[in-house]
C-alpha cells in the first residue's frame, strides 16, 4: 500500500505515534470492522482532521499497528542476545520469546487473523510475515543441519514452514482463543516437537 511520508517534526512524530497507539486501543476493544476513525482521534487526543494529515484510511493506520509489533513477533537475533548456543536451549528460547510476545499481543493478533480473511491486503502482509519467520527458521535449521546436529535428509524450508505454522496456530489457540495449556507445558512440548521433528543432537 503507498504510504505517507513520515512527519518531519517532533511534534508530528508525537502525533502519529499516538494515533498508532489510540488505533491499537480502537481496534483491539472494538475490532477492525467496528473501529471508527472519529474513535481512534479521539483516543489518540488529536483533532479529527490530523488523522488524515497521516493515514489515508483505517486500513493503513491498522497496518501501522501491525508493523509496530512486527519486529518483537520476529525475536531476531536470540543466540547473539542472550549467547545461547546449544540448540535445544537456542529453539527453547526462541519458542519462549515468540510466545510471550504473542501473549502480550494477543488481542491485536486475534483481529489481524479475522482481517486476514476479508482482506487481501492484510492476508498479504501475514504472508510476508510468515515468509520471514521460515527464512530465519530456515537458515536456522541449514545451519544444524551443515554442523551435523539436525537431519540432513529434511528440507529446510518445508521443514521450516510446518514447525514455524504449529507454534503459531498453538500461539493462537492458547492466547488468543483460551485454549488451557500451562505456559512452561506448552513451551516444553513445542520444543521437544521441533527437537523429535529435526533428529536433534546435542552441540
Amino acid at each position: 500500500m503507498p504510504r505517507r511520508v513520515p512527519p518531519r517534526t517532533k511534534r508530528g512524530e508525537r502525533t502519529r505515534a499516538a494515533l498508532i497507539a489510540g488505533a491499537r486501543e480502537v481496534f483491539e476493544r472494538d475490532g477492525y470492522l467496528d473501529a471508527r476513525i472519529a474513535d481512534i482521534s479521539k483516543a489518540a487526543g488529536a483533532a479529527s482532521g490530523s488523522f488524515y494529515t497521516y493515514f489515508d484510511s483505517k486500513e493503513e493506520i491498522f497496518t501501522a499497528v501491525v508493523e509496530e509489533v512486527q519486529e518483537e513477533m520476529l525475536h531476531p537475533h536470540v543466540r547473539a542476545r542472550t549467547g545461547v548456543t546449544d540448540p535445544r536451549d537456542l529453539i527453547e528460547a526462541a519458542n519462549r520469546e515468540y510466545l510471550l510476545a504473542y501473549k502480550r499481543n494477543a488481542r491485536l493478533m486475534a483481529v489481524f487473523e479475522e482481517v486476514t480473511q476479508i482482506n487481501e491486503n492484510f492476508r498479504s502482509l501475514r504472508a510476508e510475515r510468515n515468509r520471514a519467520f521460515v527464512a530465519r527458521n530456515g537458515r536456522m535449521i541449514r545451519e544444524l543441519q551443515e554442523s551435523g546436529l539436525a537431519s540432513a535428509d529434511l528440507d529446510p524450508l518445508i521443514t521450516a514452514q510446518a514447525l514455524s505454522v504449529m507454534v503459531s496456530r498453538m500461539a493462537y489457540m492458547v492466547f488468543a482463543q483460551n485454549e488451557r495449556i500451562a505456559f512452561e507445558k506448552l513451551v516444553g512440548t513445542l520444543t521437544q516437537l521441533w527437537v523429535n521433528a529435526l533428529q536433534l543432537k546435542s552441540g
